[in-house]
């Protein structure tokens, strides 16, 4: 027997000749821990027996002599299994005048004895199936230990089976816990035979008359026929390959029975419906019964066992971390309760509460980490860039339009941001064609203005070409008496990967002695050798095209820069307060004079020919046009039509005489620059294209989309396809054509028809589709969602409401009673920091 174990028999024999008074020890039996956990490790022993120890002796001195001596005879019992130790648990019980009380604090013992046969317990014991686990509540600091023991504690789950579960994302007590059901059946109301009629979902108690087992198709399977009688009449249940059944359900026995009631030579009937004895504990009959995502070897009935375990012993003992005042002001239920509910609901009112408080924690602890986030932003420092309103006045009477109203708001909320003395932390968000980057342009104006630096980083060559002609013209007039920032287009350079290495040379020796003072490129402005003498401002275009580590890496160049980030995905409000609630926003919802709205229609697949008249009009009329398919090539499997396919057809058969381009994900980049160069410089008169155009270049004399199979992609998709269009004088037109007639009828299609408005359309997708295409690379928290829906934007409002007044009270949760909460956010987030990393 190993040297620590061997000292913890000998202060548990001792304990026990002292009558468990908890004096084996000066102070109590805990003492020893700190100790033996030491010895223990340096003996090896198993984690699981290591955590079962230190739980049975934390919790020892609030238990009654009786019990005492109870749980060091169950725990020695688990170090013999564990452990494999031959010194049996011997350890009398206590003596009658021995029985005492809970003592009180300090150890005082209390006068006043017990019977003998009282057992004082605070929960149930486990099932035998739990016998293993490690029997520990949630402890104040947060720290799960029982919940973090591995599935193979519990008896009948080996290492291979463990890994099985693994494919649910199972590896845990906690896991199990915090896996909640994908629907439920509700066969909580019992029916009597004589009252069933077809197509119900029921519960059905009686006894078994007859049971027969047959072969069926030429001896290759088996049925299993079982006639069930409750005294008001009998039903046919049958169960197909599943003889063993008949050996369980011989004639007498009492079973209950749930499935839906079918029909079968005009008999009703009930196939392979869940089944179990009526003396045992109903888990999958006569109540609502949950319904687990499931892997292969797992079945509904053994998980649903196993849950039940896990839920019961577990559930009451999780230590609820939202302080008592902020259950009462949100109307939750407990968390004990909602996760007992959860699973195994006492009714559909119970069930709604439960899914509601947890759901509700997801989004409260989704709020307190942007909070969070956003708070850690504010506290830093940064430079401040204030102008004043006759240089502005001068910048804004250069530009060849008026701002519309939302660009002014906008450009106000940067021009404080930048005044602030804190980092800037904004999202620019505005449809296709709102004039984003003229906001960004006059920010880098305002900061260009006091000789500090720019860069800003698009996710391709052309996007970042286009950015780059955009700010020459602005900041580089061909008239240099006009008053503005007075740059030359040496101090305003581009840079990517292409560029050539001399000229590199010249631009990074720019940024790093600050003669430069703008600079527009793509992942290129990440590289090692690129210094600046005075980055101050960092402007990424597309936000949702890099990952939070390359958005970092940009503004690691600089010293606390600010950072303004431009999306076109016009973003849901819900979807504003949570995933993007650390980021100040700045909505542009108007389109600039001028600009035209697109007109969409929906033509039928017989329609095609309409379509391609359309385009030939458009060429002839000196325009140019884009065709948009969902695949790239034509697959074994797949109907869908494919660009590539696609193009080699319109070229022969459809548009002989005009010139025809293609797009796809497959071509290099180089290639893929080199079609989009050559369309917007009119060297093709159609561009067949996938989705990789959804975001793109400035074409103003493209007028017409046509999308085919449109059915297939999300409106977000639709709506950025169409924004290709319509950015010149000219009116522009989108043809949506779905691949069959019923899908004519697709929502998303008739949406796109009704509105031009993005943020309309927006909130339509994240309805019809969820939040993925919105997220982007902000997944940190975002996994944690399993309840909760992004659309409920009342819940949203609600939990945002509460955790800004929580965080107001104690913004780092330093508070006794908030300890449990922030343990349970630093598990919620983990390390993840968003986008101030």
């Amino acid at each position: 027997m190993q040297p620590s174990l061997e000292k913890l028999y000998k202060f548990f024999k001792l304990e026990a000749e002292r009558g468990y008074d908890n004096r084996a020890v000066v102070g109590g039996l805990n003492k020893i821990l700190p100790a033996w956990e030491g010895d223990a490790r340096i003996d090896r022993l198993p984690e699981p027996l290591i955590q079962a120890v230190i739980q049975t002796l934390t919790q020892y001195t609030g238990l009654e002599t009786t019990a005492r001596a109870q749980s060091l005879n169950d725990l020695w019992r688990t170090i013999q299994a564990s452990a494999r130790v031959d010194k049996p648990a011997n350890f009398p019980p206590p003596r009658l005048e021995q029985v005492q009380s809970p003592p009180h604090a300090g150890g005082a013992r209390s006068k006043k004895p017990q019977p003998e046969n009282r057992r004082i317990e605070s929960s149930p014991s486990p099932s035998p199936a739990l016998r293993k686990t490690i029997q520990a509540d949630n402890p104040p600091n947060g720290k799960r230990i029982g919940l973090d023991a591995p599935l193979t504690v519990i008896n009948g789950i080996g290492p291979k089976y463990a890994q099985t579960l693994a494919a649910l994302g199972l590896h845990t007590l906690g896991d199990l816990l915090y896996y909640f059901p994908r629907r439920y059946d509700d066969y909580s109301r019992l029916q009597t035979i004589n009252r069933l009629w077809y197509g119900q979902d029921v519960t059905v108690m009686g006894s078994v008359q007859s049971t027969n087992v047959r072969p069926i198709k030429g001896g290759q399977a088996k049925l299993t026929e079982v006639i069930l009688s409750d005294g008001t009449g009998s039903l046919r249940v049958t169960w197909f390959n599943q003889p063993w059944v008949a050996n369980r359900l011989t004639p007498g026995t009492q079973i209950v029975i749930s499935g839906k009631i079918d029909q079968y030579l005009g008999r009703l009937m009930i196939s392979n419906p869940e089944w179990e004895p009526v003396d045992q504990e109903h888990l999958s009959t006569n109540r609502i019964v949950p319904v687990y995502p499931l892997t292969t070897k797992v079945t509904q009935r053994w998980l649903r066992r196993v849950m039940m375990d896990v839920v019961k012993y577990w559930a009451p003992r999780v230590q609820d971390y939202l302080p008592a005042s902020l259950l009462d002001n949100a109307n939750l239920v407990a968390l004990p309760t909602a996760l007992q509910e959860v699973h195994y609901p006492s009714g559909l009112d119970q069930l709604h509460a439960a899914r509601y408080r947890l759901a509700f924690d997801e989004i409260f602890l989704l709020q307190l980490g942007v909070l969070r986030q956003k708070s850690t932003w504010k506290e830093a420092d940064a430079r401040s860039y204030p102008v004043d309103e006759t240089w502005l006045g001068t910048q804004l009477s250069c530009l060849p339009y008026q701002l519309t109203n939302a660009q002014q708001k906008a450009l106000h909320e940067v021009r404080s941001d930048l005044v602030s003395g804190h980092p800037m932390n904004r999202l620019l968000q505005g449809d296709v064609g709102s004039g984003k980057t003229i906001i960004a342009a006059l920010a880098m104006a305002m900061v260009a203005h006091h000789g500090a630096q720019s860069a800003i980083m698009a996710p391709t060559s052309i996007l970042a070409e286009q950015h780059h002609r955009s700010l020459q013209a602005i900041f580089c007039p061909p008239d240099p008496a006009v008053d503005q920032p007075g740059m030359s287009t040496d101090q305003v350079r581009f840079l990517i990967g292409d560029t050539p290495e001399n000229e590199k040379k010249i631009i990074r020796q720019g940024l790093a002695d600050g003669t430069i003072k703008v600079v527009v490129g793509t992942h290129a402005l990440l590289e090692g050798p690129i210094n600046f003498d005075c980055l101050q401002l960092v402007v990424i275009d597309e936000q949702h095209r890099f990952g939070v580590e390359q958005r970092s890496a940009l503004r690691s160049k600089g010293e606390n820069p600010h950072l303004l980030v431009m999306t076109a995905t016009p973003i849901p409000r819900s979807l504003a307060l949570t995933v993007y609630g650390d980021l100040d926003l700045s909505v542009m919802d108007e389109l600039p004079p001028g600009r035209q709205v697109v007109e969409t229609h929906i033509f039928l697949p017989i329609e095609r020919e309409r379509a391609y008249t359309q385009v030939r009009k458009q060429v002839e009329e000196g325009h140019q046009a884009f065709i948009i398919y969902p695949l790239v090539e034509q697959g074994d499997r797949d109907e869908a039509k494919a660009a590539v396919e696609e193009h080699a057809r319109l070229q022969k058969d459809i548009f002989p005489n005009y010139r025809l381009g293609l797009l796809h994900g497959r071509l290099k980049p180089e290639e893929k620059e080199d079609v989009m160069t050559r369309f917007r410089d009119g060297q093709f008169h159609i561009l067949v294209s996938t989705s990789v155009v959804e975001v793109g270049v400035d074409i103003p004399n493209a007028t017409l989309m046509i999308i085919e199979g449109a059915n297939r992609f999300g409106l977000a998709q639709l709506h950025q396809f169409r924004g290709r269009v319509g950015r010149g004088e000219a009116q522009s037109y989108c043809v949506l054509i779905p691949e069959s007639d019923d899908a004519v009828e697709n929502e998303r299609l008739k949406a796109m028809v009704e509105t031009n408005d993005g943020f309309i359309l927006a909130e339509r997708d994240l309805e019809q589709r969820g939040p993925g295409e919105f997220l982007g690379t902000r997944q940190s928290g975002y996994s944690e969602l399993h309840l909760a829906n992004l659309t409920d934007i009342r819940l949203i409002e609600k939990a945002r409401q509460l955790a800004l007044s929580l965080f107001e009270e104690d913004p780092e949760l330093v508070s006794d009673k908030h300890q449990n909460l922030a343990a349970t956010l630093q598990r919620f987030w983990g390390e993840a920091k968003g986008d101030i990393s």
